[in-house]
C-alpha cells in the first residue's frame, strides 16, 4: 500500500463525516452493555462487551480474541498492515469496563440507556461510559473504520489491548502483560484515548500524570461497641481519635504532614510554569462550575501547577460507628477511612504508603490499634515531548483544529503508562478528547458529539502521519 495521499486522506475524513450517525450508533450499542467490573452481577457484561469489541476488530480484518485472566477477560487483536509499511508499530489501549452508577436517582436518564440531547457546545451523548473509556476507544475503532471502507485498507500496522478491570486497578493487567510480553512488545508506542482536552476547542497532548498511592486504615479499640452513656467520657473512641489523626494531614498552609513527604518532588522550571501562566486557565470558573468558589490547595502555587505538578492527600471516605435512620448512641469498637495521594514524577508510591503508616501509627492513642491495606500503586508520568511520536501528534491535532495543540498536564492517573512502560518497554502517547465538565464517574456522565467527531478525524490524521503522509 502506498503512503496515503492527500486526496485519500481528504476522502476518509469526508467518509468519517458522512458516516457519522452510524458512528454514534455503534457507540450507543456498547455503551447499551452494563460493564461494570466492580460489580460481580455484571461479570457476564463484561464478557459481552469483551466479545463485542472482538467481532468489532475481526470485522475490520483484524486478528482478534478474548483472552481469559483471573477476573475480567481482555481483548487483542492484531493487524499486520501494508507490506511496506515502515512507520512504528502501534499499540491502541482502552478499557471496556464503567464505574458504577450511584446514585442512581441523580441520572435524568437511565445511565445505560444513552441519551442524545442537546447541550452548549451542540449534541451531546449521556450515559455511563460515554467518555470514560467507550467513547474514547470508539474515536480509534472508527478511524479504523474510516481506512477501512474508503482509504483503500488501514495504513498502518496495529496491536489493539481492551481490558476489562480499569475502572479496579487493573489487577489483572500487569500478569497479563509479563504472560504476554513476546506477543506485545513488538509495538513501538502505545497510543492511549483516556484523558482531556484544554477546552472543547483546543486539542491537547498530555504529557503529565500523577500517580497515586491508595491506603486504607482501621483504628480499633474496645473489643466491642459500647453504650455512650456508659462509656462514654472513659472510653476510647476510634472514630473521635481516627477523625483527628487525619484532621493533621495538613497544616494551616495545606502541605502534606507525612515524614519525608516532599523529600523528592522535583519543582516545575521556570519555562514549564511561564508556559502554563500563559495558558490563561480561569480557575474562578473551574470552581464555579461545580458549585466552588475558594480554591485550597498548597500556598505560594499557581492553580495549573497544584493540578498537575504538587502532590494531594485526599480522604476519599470514612465510617464507623452508627449511620443509620434515627439515633443510636454508640461509641464504635472501630473506624476506617479511605485516603488517597496524588503524587508526581520521582515520588515512590510504596514509600509514601510506609509514611502514611508511620504517621498514623506515631499519633496512635493509648488503647488505640491500627491496621492498613494498600489498594493502589502507581508512579507519576512524564512524557518526552520531543519524540517522534509527540511531534506527529501535535501536528495531526494542529491541523484538525487548525490551531496548535497545548501540552498539559492531567491530574489523575493512568497506571497503565507505568505498566506499558515497565513491562514492555513502551511509551505511551496520551491523546484524549474529554472536557472538566464530562461528569466522569459521575450521574449523567457525557461526552459532546463535537469532541467524538473531531476525536475520529484526529485519529484519522495521526494513522496519516505514522504511515508517512
Amino acid at each position: 500500500m502506498p503512503v496515503p495521499t492527500q486526496a485519500t486522506l481528504d476522502k476518509v475524513l469526508a467518509h468519517v463525516d458522512a458516516t457519522l450517525p452510524q458512528a454514534r450508533d455503534t457507540l450507543f450499542d456498547l455503551l447499551r452493555i452494563p460493564s461494570i467490573s466492580a460489580q460481580p452481577a455484571h461479570a457476564a457484561d463484561c464478557q459481552r462487551a469483551a466479545a463485542w469489541w472482538r467481532d468489532q476488530l475481526t470485522g475490520l480484518g483484524f486478528e482478534a480474541t478474548v483472552r481469559p485472566t483471573a477476573g475480567h477477560p481482555v481483548v487483542v487483536g492484531h493487524f499486520a498492515g501494508p507490506g511496506d509499511y515502515t512507520g512504528p508499530h502501534i499499540l491502541f489501549y482502552g478499557h471496556y469496563d464503567v464505574q458504577p452508577v450511584d446514585p442512581l436517582d441523580l441520572w435524568h436518564s437511565p445511565p445505560f440507556d444513552p441519551q442524545l440531547v442537546d447541550g452548549p457546545h451542540g449534541k451531546r451523548y449521556v450515559a455511563r461510559g460515554a467518555v470514560d473509556d467507550k467513547g474514547q476507544t470508539l474515536m480509534f475503532l472508527e478511524a479504523l473504520r474510516a481506512w477501512h471502507s474508503t482509504g483503500g485498507g488501514i495504513p498502518a500496522r496495529i496491536t489493539v489491548l481492551i481490558e476489562g478491570e480499569e475502572e479496579v486497578g487493573s489487577v489483572n493487567l500487569d500478569p497479563f502483560l509479563t504472560a504476554n510480553k513476546q506477543e506485545l512488545a513488538v509495538a513501538d508506542v502505545a497510543l492511549i484515548s483516556d484523558t482531556g482536552m484544554w477546552d472543547v476547542n483546543t486539542p491537547a497532548v498530555s504529557t503529565r500524570l500523577r500517580g497515586m498511592t491508595y491506603a486504607e486504615v482501621t483504628l480499633k479499640a474496645a473489643n466491642r461497641d459500647l453504650h455512650s452513656g456508659i462509656y462514654g467520657g472513659s472510653a476510647l473512641n476510634p472514630i473521635n481519635a481516627l477523625t483527628k489523626i487525619l484532621g493533621d494531614l495538613h497544616d494551616e498552609n495545606g502541605r502534606i504532614q507525612l515524614p519525608g513527604f516532599y523529600d523528592r518532588v522535583v519543582p516545575v522550571s521556570n519555562a514549564q510554569r511561564a508556559q502554563w501562566d500563559s495558558m490563561g486557565f480561569d480557575e474562578k470558573a473551574f470552581l464555579g462550575s461545580i458549585g466552588l468558589a475558594h480554591p485550597v490547595g498548597e500556598r505560594g502555587y499557581s492553580a495549573l501547577e497544584r493540578l498537575w505538578a504538587r502532590p494531594t492527600a485526599d480522604i476519599n471516605g470514612i465510617w464507623g460507628g452508627y449511620t443509620g435512620a434515627g439515633s443510636k448512641t454508640v461509641i464504635a469498637s472501630e473506624a476506617s477511612a479511605k485516603v488517597s495521594f496524588r503524587l508526581v514524577p520521582n515520588q515512590d508510591p510504596g514509600e509514601v504508603f510506609e509514611q502514611f503508616q508511620r504517621f498514623v501509627t506515631e499519633r496512635l492513642p493509648p488503647d488505640a490499634t491500627a491496621t492498613f491495606a494498600e489498594y493502589a500503586r502507581a508512579p507519576g508520568i512524564e512524557v518526552n515531548v520531543d519524540s517522534p511520536h509527540v511531534r506527529a501528534a501535535l501536528d495531526a491535532l494542529g491541523e484538525e483544529y487548525a490551531k496548535p495543540a497545548v501540552l498539559m498536564g492531567c491530574g489523575g492517573s493512568i497506571p497503565v503508562v507505568t505498566s506499558l512502560k515497565s513491562i514492555l518497554g513502551v511509551d505511551s502517547l496520551l491523546v484524549g478528547f474529554g472536557l472538566d465538565d464530562d461528569q466522569v464517574h459521575s450521574p449523567n456522565e457525557k461526552f459532546e458529539e463535537a469532541c467524538y467527531h473531531h476525536g475520529i478525524r484526529s485519529h484519522v490524521r495521526l494513522l496519516a502521519k505514522f504511515a508517512g503522509g
